[in-house]
């Protein structure tokens, strides 16, 4: 054996010996489907986290019901924790169960903590019929949510059937979600695929999303987001805000949404604001090379959001958005309106770049609405630009 393959044979058996793995059958999960295995999770994680070498909690093949669990990496010896899933986790069937919890799975404060693969099933059907029915219903949960915490992994996720928001990453730096998959009705409430605030180096890439709300929301306090390589649909599309409900609130900057496909998406890149005073910004944002198929708002500023139209405020939006650039976006719009730039009567949008923006409808010319927009519009085939 030469002495370079000698070198990484002792490598990788080193690296092996200084991994404990934490099988959750160990600790008492039963992989059964009908068994509450939130006590046995929790205890893996419990001695993964008072470990001082490198961990990974490991869940195999098999279906395993967590009523709920909380994982708090603050005590932790060690940051590192990887958990590998080869088996599906199943929230529990009754809404009530869960359903004014807040967080059905969480994690928090915790650094470098990884999860590869795995299924998280919220089995939120039966609130969506009882929200859809006008019925008295709980809120109900987010499946899966990181708060204050720093370099998280996610890949080869799949996150389903959600009560709430799928995935929330509050308060975090430096989280990299890849070849994620997201899956709930088109009809399902507030199913958020995943929803990002006060954080920043967010990335999410080449992954899948389909819900009833925002294949991606963008919430106040975030920076340097990159999003890149998704499909979208169903859904609400990709959402910054909605932003502006509060009066003294942080803003979104430096966001670039690229290489991404909405395909029969009530919107497709959108920027939301609330008509009332407000501190916030939008600024320093890029969407380019985006498909849109059959999209009803491909490209839509909306500082007059007000869902439902229930009380709505009807005041000039606070929110000063300035320098958005599309850039190399094409395909078809399901209403003659594909791009809608309706900007705050107080404080007017700025720097707007349309680029190579090539949008139609019913096989013929797309149009534009602009108010109180102000940029300058290029390379246009078959939009009229209205800047």
């Amino acid at each position: 054996m030469s002495p370079l393959a000698v070198f990484f044979f002792f490598f990788f058996n080193l690296s092996l010996a200084s991994n404990t793995i934490y099988n959750v059958q160990n600790y008492g999960a039963k992989s059964n489907g009908k068994t509450d295995s939130s006590k046995a999770f929790l205890s893996a994680w419990g001695s993964a986290c008072a470990s001082t070498s490198a961990s990974t909690i490991y869940v195999p093949r098999g279906i395993y019901l967590i009523r709920k669990a909380y994982f708090n990496g603050q005590t932790c010896k060690r940051n590192a924790i990887t958990i590998r899933i080869d088996g599906t986790l199943l929230a529990p069937s009754d809404y009530n169960v869960i359903g004014n919890d807040g967080n059905w799975i969480t994690f928090e404060n915790v650094n470098r903590v990884s999860i590869y693969g795995g299924i998280f099933d919220g089995q939120g059907a039966s609130l969506w019929t009882c929200k859809n029915s006008k019925n008295t219903c709980p809120e109900g949960t987010t499946a899966l949510a990181f708060y204050n915490s720093n370099n998280i992994v996610m890949n080869g996720v799949t996150v389903q059937n959600s009560q709430m928001f799928h995935i929330l990453v509050d308060g975090c730096n430096n989280a990299k979600l890849q070849g994620v998959k997201v899956l709930a009705s088109g009809n399902s409430p507030n199913t958020d695929g995943i929803h990002v605030q006060s954080s920043s180096g967010v990335s999410i890439m080449n992954s899948n999303i389909g819900t009833g709300d925002d294949c991606i929301s963008i919430g106040p306090g975030n920076s340097n987001l990159w999003i890149e390589g998704i499909a979208c649909g169903p859904g609400h599309g990709i959402s910054i805000g909605s932003l502006g409900w509060a009066s003294k609130e942080q803003g979104v900057q430096n966001v670039t949404v690229k290489t991404v496909t909405f395909t029969g998406t009530q919107n497709g890149v959108r920027v939301k604001t609330w008509a009332r005073p407000s501190s916030g910004f939008v600024r320093h944002v890029l969407f380019q090379h985006i498909v849109m198929s059959n999209v009803q708002n491909p490209i839509i500023i909306d500082q007059n959001y007000c869902p439902n139209h229930e009380s709505c405020p009807h005041q000039g939006s606070g929110v000063k958005i300035s320098d958005v650039t599309y850039q190399d976006i094409h395909g078809t719009s399901a209403t003659e309106v594909a791009v809608k730039l309706n900007c705050s009567k107080t404080n007017p949008c700025s720097g707007i770049t349309l680029d190579n923006v090539n949008l139609s409808y019913k096989n013929g010319r797309a149009e534009a609405s602009c108010v109180n927009a102000a940029g300058r519009a290029s390379g246009f085939k078959e939009l009229t630009s209205c800047l």
